[in-house]
């Protein structure tokens, strides 16, 4: 997944330029987990997520002062979900880098109108969906007609990297086959959790149809996987 730092400079934020590499780093190796209670776990659970939530709200205010370094942490804390909603929407890699890109350009570009007391992550999902969108109506636009779910999943498992091996492979293959609309609310409504509202409002459909093609997505997915795992 293509990487985007806003200290490539402002005018770079502007131009949609940036700086490509993957993210992550070498992990601890033989390290003994200690053993606690099911009590002290979940205690320790949501003492780390008021933290992450409190350290999140210093770096938007911060970002939202202008503070690039401050939106660079915010890019490294969501940018491999956002890359994950937009590459479950559009099944197709380079479209999703596209997108995830563009999300955190618009994202930093309209700063000063976010919120600090929302919720940093939906606001940006729902930049995210609207990239996606305007992406499909731009491909739309240029060549009348979108490319198959085939072809797309047939890209994805060509690169044995892009997905994991196994069930996780078909799982992935399967949402991407899904018709274009039912793959949307899927993995909005499904997959991330969002309420019938929140997805409607971001995919621009009324809550009934939003219902509709969550249960139709299901439906199909559940039939998909069914009958693969019967011809195996």
């Amino acid at each position: 997944m293509r990487e985007f730092f806003p200290q490539a400079g402002l005018a770079g934020l502007a131009g949609g330029a940036g700086v490509c590499r993957m993210p992550g780093g070498p992990g601890v190796v033989g390290r003994r987990e200690p053993r606690w209670t099911v009590g002290e776990v979940a205690a320790g659970g949501e003492f780390e997520r008021a933290q992450q939530a409190a350290h999140e709200r210093r770096l938007v205010a911060a970002a939202v002062a202008g503070s690039t370094a401050a939106f660079e942490t915010l890019y490294r804390l969501h940018a491999a979900r956002v890359h994950g909603l937009c590459l479950r929407m559009t099944t197709q890699r380079e479209t999703a880098e596209d997108c995830t890109q563009e999300a955190f350009i618009q994202a930093w570009r309209n700063l000063p109108r976010f919120e600090v007391r929302s919720s940093f992550g939906t606001w940006l999902h729902r930049i995210a969906v609207n990239a996606v969108l305007a992406q499909k109506r731009r491909r739309t636009e240029l060549l009348g007609a979108e490319a198959s779910a085939e072809e797309a999943v047939a890209e994805t498992l060509a690169d044995a990297t892009a997905t994991d091996p196994g069930a996780q492979r078909d799982l992935e293959a399967a949402i991407a086959g899904l018709p274009q609309g039912a793959r949307h609310v899927l993995v909005l409504a499904g997959m991330y959790g969002y309420s019938h509202d929140e997805t409607s409002a971001m995919l621009g459909i009324a809550v009934g149809t939003c219902k509709a093609q969550l249960h139709r997505a299901r439906q199909l997915l559940n039939a998909r996987m069914h009958f693969d795992e019967e011809s195996t």
